[in-house]
């Protein structure tokens, strides 16, 4: 009985083997389908004419020590505007399909919202936004993740010198830019059963602030309401 259950450990692991995929951002050359569906109404006590809705598709990337993790399209919506002459503004939705792990055979990320977010950029930061990746396989855990909803990734995105602002059009009203965070610090996986060590030794977990990078090249398109 010991002997298959190391068998089946060790075919476990082969299976969640495989060597790394790297991909590149987007370009600002194309411009994608925005879809306004997600974006929230203005709260009822918003000052008329301030609010609009901005709809995000971008290409994201999550680096882990040297270990880069194509994320994909990452689509994103909020709204803001003004209440009673004051900033304000309402999450719309995080939508991001899974993609496969390099690194992982047979492995999916996916991001979700995690509760929190922040679009009034500054001299500081352009934004913050809690997220944690949902992992899938089906020899992990059903809860597998790294950060939970309970305990997200906090990232706080500057942008990047790598990919400046670019305006694209004024009617409607699209740009291009791209955005990093450097210092996101990541836990070990969470919920990830017998295997999670071996997901963490594969993917460099927990990896401390200063050893990651999360990136995005975004299209943003604003349509007021």
């Amino acid at each position: 009985m010991k002997l298959l259950v190391l068998a089946a450990a060790g075919v476990a692991a082969a299976a969640l083997g495989s060597t790394l995929a790297f991909a590149s951002p987007a370009h600002a050359d194309e411009l994608p389908t925005f879809d306004f569906a997600d974006c929230p109404a203005p709260p009822a006590n918003a000052d008329p004419g301030t609010w609009r809705c901005e709809a995000f598709v971008s290409q994201g990337k999550l680096t882990i020590g040297g270990q880069e993790i194509p994320l994909g399209e990452v689509r994103l919506t909020f709204s803001e505007g003004q209440v009673n002459g004051q900033y304000a503004q309402e999450f719309g939705a995080l939508r991001h399909n899974p993609v496969r792990v390099p690194g992982l055979a047979g492995t999916t990320i996916q991001l979700r919202y995690g509760g929190f977010s922040d679009f009034q950029s500054n001299d500081e930061r352009r934004g913050e936004l809690d997220v944690y990746a949902v992992l899938r396989h089906p020899l992990l855990g059903k809860d597998c993740s790294i950060g939970t909803a309970a305990k997200p990734l906090h990232t706080v995105v500057h942008d990047d010198p790598a990919i400046p602002p670019k305006v694209i059009s004024q009617n409607p009203v699209t740009a291009y830019r791209g955005v990093i965070d450097a210092d996101l610090a990541l836990p070990a996986t969470h919920g990830c059963g017998p295997l999670g060590r071996l997901v963490d030794r594969k993917l460099g977990l927990p990896s401390p602030s200063g050893e990651n990078t999360f990136q995005q090249a975004s299209y943003v398109q604003y349509k007021p309401l």
